[in-house]
């Protein structure tokens, strides 16, 4: 079972690491040019009408349902924030 999942059925919020590309190596240079590479870290900021606007290495991309469809993406586990606690 493939914990993998399609960029285009994220939702805004969502951060995950890029693991597959399904195109052409032309497509595939064109996307590395906008940062986006197997293996980047990227933040899900906007679902609208099928596109999509991703946050990738402090700039904001936007994509169309048929480019998101390509892109597989790993969740990424949030860390817990933890609190110390100071007794006085």
């Amino acid at each position: 079972m493939s914990s993998n999942i399609n960029l285009k059925l994220t939702p805004a919020g969502f951060e995950g690491l890029i693991t597959h590309i399904e195109s052409n190596p032309a497509f595939r240079k064109k996307l590395m040019s906008l940062g986006l590479r197997k293996g980047q870290q990227i933040s899900v900021l906007h679902q609208r009408q099928g596109g999509v606007v991703v946050m990738c290495n402090g700039s904001r991309v936007a994509l169309d349902a048929n480019i998101a469809a390509k892109i597989q993406l790993k969740p990424l586990l949030k860390a817990s924030l933890q609190t110390d606690v100071v007794q006085s």
